[in-house]
């Protein structure tokens, strides 16, 4: 076992301890179990899941960076959402939202910003799919 701490701008500290853990990263996917050596990686737009209490647990990730050292995991993001808590009507909000800006030719749309709203509206999606 080892502790995941979850740190984002908008809710409180996250902790829980778990057998492995599931991430995605630049370079591919990435399991970690107990005494993995010490890491630092970014994380990418994705789902990423951990056991917990002897059940898979699955959670949506914007992008952000782990840092693994003596079987403690910190993930810093913008949002980590576990799948019981998205909403998934206003993930679809969202992502219409976000597929019209990209489709505007008007010059004052941040066409990278709407690209990265898309993959984070697609990921929360994605994860009620699966």
């Amino acid at each position: 076992m080892f502790t995941v701490k979850i740190v984002t701008p908008d809710a409180p500290i996250r902790t829980f301890e778990t057998t492995q853990l599931n991430i995605v990263t630049p370079q591919g996917e990435m399991g970690l179990l107990s005494n993995h050596m010490p890491l630092v990686t970014m994380l990418n737009i994705s789902i990423m899941s951990a056991d917990h209490k002897g059940e898979r647990e699955r959670y949506t990730v914007a992008g952000g960076v782990l840092f693994f050292k003596n079987n403690e995991a910190t993930i810093m993001s913008d949002a980590v959402e576990h799948e019981g808590e998205i909403d998934f009507a206003r993930a679809e909000h969202a992502k219409m939202r976000a597929e019209e800006q990209l489709k505007s030719k008007d010059p004052d749309i941040d066409a990278k910003r709407a690209q990265i709203a898309l993959l984070k509206a697609l990921n929360r999606i994605g994860l009620g799919g699966q």
